[in-house]
């Protein structure tokens, strides 16, 4: 893909560093650290849904391969961009958290089928909603695209977090093999990027990982025992539990949730349009992305899994390492094919202790929370209507993530979004800051302009 030339620079100077070329083995190193830092999303993804329907290990097997697949294919989309899919950033698409629980409660309240019509009619709606959406992207200033990425982090740190310790009634919850192996994952994350320089550092989160799974390899609880055991080649099939159905009344929490997923979609966005210095307004790239979501959804339906979408450990990823090209993206998208098809590969990934993944994955989320305070910072909070969005946004967002169980006496349809703290957060953001800002008169507000632009400003002043 050929990059933009400036005639008033020269073609070194001109390749913005998003579309920069690396060598190949760079590509496919970092490429590789991508996958395994979003390796806890499809993988946590795939045993929880197993589990829950009573899938045998062969099942599970090929769902694993198929969510691979779709993971892949959705990321080479998003990298490469064609035909207006895709936003042609840094983006790795995975099965999101929120959607495998939404997921699992259509299939357990009807069935597996139901459930996988219900992923196709969102991915359609997704494509009916986005001309109605993107009217209202002047309502996401900088002040709310930072409340969200906070939000996310504590929202992905607390789930996460819980993937470490367990259940609470299980009697492993904390054990503490387990805590250890995340806490030391963590612990050479952080060592590595302090000792490391150059290609090293940028890899220290992928170091930090593998140090966690060779630890736990020396404790015994990581095996490889079965990762041979079965066939090499996979070929992940069409509608692995048959025929869809589609039902629209089933399918409405899905459909629901799909309008946060654009809202959050819209922050990630943004805020890795200004991590590669992506020129231009990057609510332009807003559409693309959405689509590559949708086009994802349809793909990851087809093949048995939940929503496909934008990662959120990607941002944090691509600001932990500085690696701002979206071709290392590409050779992401390329491994997570090949991960598919190679049986082997994917029974690897499966053996992955969670305590190791999930340890990796919090503190990617945690960056993704240092990067919504950096925005947040450039908000001027002494002006009374910011404050009180901020606040309102952060009860509403926070109370549902510290209090699990809060709005549990509401209607079913209600806690849908009233027990999503980042649904909740977001939406109370939106609508505190059009109170203050779009309605009457504020108090010397900033021009929308002015706010859409202030998220991209401490680029320059670097």
């Amino acid at each position: 893909m050929k990059a933009t030339h400036d005639p008033t620079e020269s073609s070194a100077t001109a390749v913005e560093p998003v579309d920069e070329k690396l060598p190949l083995h760079s590509m496919m190193l970092y490429g590789f650290q991508h996958v395994l830092v979003m390796a806890a999303a499809p993988i946590t993804a795939v045993f929880l849904v197993g589990r829950a329907m009573g899938f045998d290990s062969d099942i599970t097997v090929a769902l694993m391969s198929a969510t691979f697949l779709a993971c892949g294919l959705g990321t080479l989309l998003q990298s490469f961009g064609p035909f207006g899919i895709g936003a042609r950033l840094p983006f790795v698409q995975v099965p999101g958290g929120a959607p495998i629980v939404i997921f699992l409660a259509i299939a357990q309240a009807t069935d597996i089928q139901t459930a996988t019509g219900a992923v196709i009619l969102t991915g359609l709606f997704y494509f009916l909603a986005l001309p109605f959406f993107t009217r209202v992207l002047k309502f996401f200033p900088p002040i709310v695209i930072g409340t969200m990425l906070l939000l996310v982090a504590v929202n992905l740190v607390r789930i996460f977090g819980g993937l470490i310790t367990g259940k609470p009634d299980s009697p492993d919850f904390a054990n503490m093999t387990g805590i250890a192996l995340a806490l030391l994952t963590m612990g050479c994350i952080v060592v590595f990027a302090r000792v490391f320089t150059g290609v090293l550092q940028r890899i220290a989160v992928m170091l930090g990982l593998i140090a966690g799974a060779a630890a736990a390899t020396l404790l015994g609880v990581m095996s490889f025992d079965n990762v041979f055991s079965g066939p090499v080649v996979a070929f992940p099939s069409l509608f692995p539990f048959g025929m869809p159905k589609f039902d629209i009344i089933a399918s409405l929490p899905l459909i629901i949730f799909s309008v946060v997923s654009m809202t959050e979609a819209t922050g990630q966005t943004m805020a890795t349009a200004e991590i590669v210095e992506k020129k231009g307004d990057p609510r332009a790239l807003v559409p693309r992305n959405i689509r590559a979501d949708a086009l994802g959804s349809l793909i990851g339906g087809c093949f048995g899994t939940s929503l496909i979408i934008t990662s959120g450990e990607n941002i944090g990823i691509v600001r932990a390492t500085g690696v701002r090209s979206r071709y290392v993206t590409v050779a992401a998208g390329i491994i997570l094919v090949v991960l598919a098809l190679l049986a082997p590969l994917g029974r690897l990934a499966a053996t992955l202790p969670t305590a190791v993944v999930a340890g990796t994955a919090v503190i990617v989320f945690a960056i993704i929370g240092v990067m919504g305070i950096n925005i947040l910072r450039k908000v001027d909070f002494n002006e009374h209507g910011n404050m009180f969005t901020l606040a309102a946004a952060l009860a509403m967002g926070l109370i549902p993530i510290v209090v699990p169980g809060f709005y549990s006496a509401f209607p079913q349809h209600l806690q849908i979004i009233l027990g999503n703290g980042l649904a909740m957060g977001t939406l109370t953001a939106v609508l505190v800051n059009i109170l203050f800002h779009h309605l009457g008169h504020s108090r010397a507000p900033a021009p929308a302009t002015e706010q859409a632009d202030l998220a991209s400003e401490h680029v320059k002043s670097k």
